[in-house]
């Protein structure tokens, strides 16, 4: 299971308003199952050290919570809060950079990711670009995920966030959205409403 599992599929690329009415969509069934870390196990004396020779490191900063994370390229405007969902171009790596996930137009609800993940999309704005490093404790601490993550693994990502919506913004283009398929038919790829049936000729 990647770090960054939500029970979001990603969406087609395409036009901003297009990728977010599919996201409203599939907010509907976004209902629990997303993969939250909450492991506050030791950090392992390797990650430690990285993570202490990493801070020096120009342009790095670090959270009091122990995040690091570096600004490639500013965003602009307000920052998502724990009542939005993302769309992210995202690239997840261990720090040999063994790639273990990756994506791009990802929808991702801000609080259904590791702790480190979602305190990162709450610094930036749209447009923003940063690569991060999230400690085991704000990942997933002392467990391992599969063959892909070992236990107690610093995270990086590189972390591009291209827009975002609340969930009530979303519910709401939902909710707008079957509506007009209810006034077309009532059925998404049906007959409209006054259709003749199949095979019934016309003027009867």
């Amino acid at each position: 299971m990647s770090v960054t599992a939500v029970p979001l599929r990603p969406i087609k690329k395409g036009g901003m308003a297009k990728l977010w009415i599919g996201v409203a969509l599939a907010v509907a069934v976004a209902a629990g199952g997303a993969w939250i870390g909450t492991h506050s196990g030791p950090i392992a004396k390797s990650a430690q050290g990285f993570l202490a020779k990493n801070a020096g490191k120009e342009g790095v900063v670090t959270t009091p919570s122990g995040l690091q994370y570096k600004v490639v390229e500013p965003g602009a405007g307000p920052k998502p809060t724990d009542a939005d969902v993302v769309l992210i171009n995202y690239k997840g790596m261990l720090t040999d950079d063994k790639v273990f996930d990756q994506g791009e137009q990802v929808p991702m609800e801000v609080t259904g990711v590791v702790p480190g993940f979602s305190e990162a999309l709450k610094l930036m704005s749209k447009g923003a670009k940063y690569r991060l490093w999230i400690p085991p404790a704000l990942g997933y601490g002392d467990q391992a995920k599969g063959d892909a993550i070992p236990a107690n693994s610093v995270l990086v990502f590189d972390l591009d966030l291209l827009d975002f919506r609340s969930k009530a913004e979303l519910q709401a283009m939902q909710m707008q959205q079957q509506m007009q398929q209810q006034q077309q038919g009532g059925v998404p790829g049906g007959p409209p409403q006054g259709a003749m049936p199949p095979g019934m000729p016309q003027g009867q």
